[in-house]
């Protein structure tokens, strides 16, 4: 049973890569997301060590990054008010 999955994940992903590739907006999507990723990792890596909000600290994990990449500057925020309100 698992071979059948693991042969299902390769031929689904190879196929989602040659849709990806024949698309000319797939790499301008692709390039887009890239950069906002970055920026989101590179935002919450110097909230966390410059010291603006002393005492909390926000995780750099794919939870987090993804709310910032989604939500922008407002994703930051929320994060860290669910941080300050849950902990």
């Amino acid at each position: 049973m698992q071979t059948i999955w693991l042969v299902l994940l390769i031929v689904s992903s190879l196929l989602l890569a040659v849709v990806i590739l024949r698309n000319q907006i797939s790499w301008l999507w692709f390039r887009r997301f890239a950069l906002h990723l970055i920026a989101a990792a590179a935002a919450l890596y110097l909230l966390n060590y410059s010291g603006v909000v002393p005492g909390m600290e926000v995780p750099l994990n794919p939870a987090t990054i993804g709310t910032v990449v989604l939500l922008g500057l407002p994703g930051i925020m929320l994060v860290l008010g669910l941080q300050w309100t849950l902990f």
